[in-house]
């Protein structure tokens, strides 16, 4: 999927996608803290950025290979329930992340771990919540 420079950003900040996920997925700048990582990484998702997804993926727990890419997945909407930090170098977020598939919707709860490591925030793991993924 594409989008223009300026439509709505899919992480649901109220700016166009040039002044938010874009200049990150553009590699313009590092996301400035882990809330901002954590969707610039959705829209990654929503668009198909599979380069980026893994590039923001921490070397210790990134995947070979990513493919993002499920035929009939649609994004919907992010809503992130809380972000906390708990140290300069490690914080939490704490989201809900919904699509469909084909004509089932799906709900994604997890709580995300990031560190922050040679000046840049880096997408660690996450734990669902019970229930968070269906």
């Amino acid at each position: 999927m594409s989008i223009k420079p300026s439509s709505p950003c899919p992480c649901g900040r109220p700016l166009r996608y040039e002044a938010c996920c874009g200049r990150w997925h553009a590699g313009d700048a590092a996301a400035p803290d882990a809330e901002s990582l954590m969707r610039s990484r959705y829209s990654a998702y929503v668009l198909g950025l599979d380069v980026y997804l893994l590039a923001t993926w921490h070397a210790s727990t990134r995947p070979a290979t990513l493919d993002s890419h499920q035929p009939g997945l649609k994004w919907l909407g992010l809503q992130v329930r809380r972000a906390w930090l708990v140290n300069p170098a490690l914080a939490y977020v704490e989201f809900v992340a919904r699509s469909r598939l084909v004509f089932k919707g799906q709900r994604l709860h997890e709580t995300s771990r990031f560190v922050f490591e040679d000046g840049r925030w880096w997408y660690v793991d996450g734990e669902f919540a019970p229930g968070g993924e269906h």
